[in-house]
């Protein structure tokens, strides 16, 4: 996990953590913070270990770190997420093939894919982070009913 730490630490990555919890001090809504890309992490490591998928802890990881980090960019959350593996992964010791899967998962994680693909594993460990079920926010929330999660 030394590579994921260096993602951690990259002022890249720190500028982009500042940028979002800035946007988000005032947010009623799920946050898109440090404690949620280790909530993703975590979640879609243990789906990975239950359903014997080939997918490398580290990278997961990595995936789950960069996933909503290009929130407030310019473009779409999951484009710029993906740009930012790209520019911030080979810094940190990742192969290109490496840095390729990871930003290829984050662009498609904001689709319910039906395969158990890396992609498949980020939004499902996206999605069930959320307390959907317990959240004050949920009469104001705009994500549609079948994508909230309502179980513990």
């Amino acid at each position: 996990m030394e590579r994921c730490n260096k993602i951690y630490n990259h002022p890249l990555y720190q500028e982009r953590i500042k940028i979002i919890e800035e946007r988000e001090t005032d947010r009623i809504f799920c946050l898109h913070n440090l404690a949620h890309s280790l909530d993703v992490a975590r979640i879609g490591y243990i789906m990975i270990l239950e359903q014997n998928l080939n997918i490398d802890k580290e990278l997961f990881y990595a995936a789950s770190l960069l996933h909503d980090a290009g929130r407030y960019s310019d473009k779409p959350h999951n484009l710029s997420g993906a740009e930012l593996a790209r520019a911030l992964m080979p810094q940190c010791g990742f192969t290109k093939s490496e840095t390729e899967l990871v930003a290829n998962a984050i662009e498609g994680h904001r689709q319910d894919l039906k395969t158990n693909s890396f992609s498949k594993v980020l939004y499902d460990a996206d999605k069930k982070s959320r307390m959907c079920f317990s959240c004050e926010a949920q009469a104001e929330c705009y994500w549609e009913n079948e994508k909230r999660n309502k179980d513990i």
